[in-house]
């Protein structure tokens, strides 16, 4: 039998968060060209990868062992708040949990901002991990991107 669980990270960034907010509802075009060595592709099957009901497909390149591909459904969405709540309905992390789903906020803070992502999850099976490298890769992706917008 799996189990629940919820993984949390806040980070502060440099990036505004007006900034930071476009660059992430923008990641569908955005990130394999800035991150070749992440996502292969990312397309959009349904909606217009922004809005909610949304279906996106994420390809990671062969650097992310392991994970070849995700779907990611977009659950909510607010705008002026800087929220977008996701959840993953097939591929490889699919196989590991019967339910994730993730939720980013992008908080102003003086001239920088922070981002804060959260995930709920339960486990397909007693024996798989917490989610922990799900949320690695999502930090160093607002590293990276961070440091990406702070050059742009």
């Amino acid at each position: 039998m799996g189990s629940n669980g919820k993984l949390e990270v806040e980070m502060e960034l440099k990036s505004s968060a007006d900034k930071f907010w476009e660059s992430i509802r923008d990641s569908t075009n955005l990130f394999p060209k800035i991150f070749p060595t992440h996502y292969k592709s990312i397309e959009v099957l349904e909606g217009d990868g922004k809005s909610v009901g949304s279906i996106r497909l994420l390809t990671y390149a062969q650097e992310i062992p392991g994970v070849k591909f995700a779907k990611e459904k977009i659950d909510a969405v607010d705008e002026a708040g800087k929220e977008v709540e996701y959840s993953v309905i097939d591929g490889d992390v699919a196989h590991f949990y019967k339910h994730f789903k993730a939720k980013l906020v992008v908080i102003p803070k003086g001239e920088g901002s922070s981002v804060k992502w959260s995930c709920e999850f339960e486990k397909a099976s007693g024996d798989v991990p917490d989610p922990h490298l799900v949320k690695d890769f999502a930090v160093h992706n607002f590293r990276a991107l961070d440091d990406y917008l702070l050059k742009a």
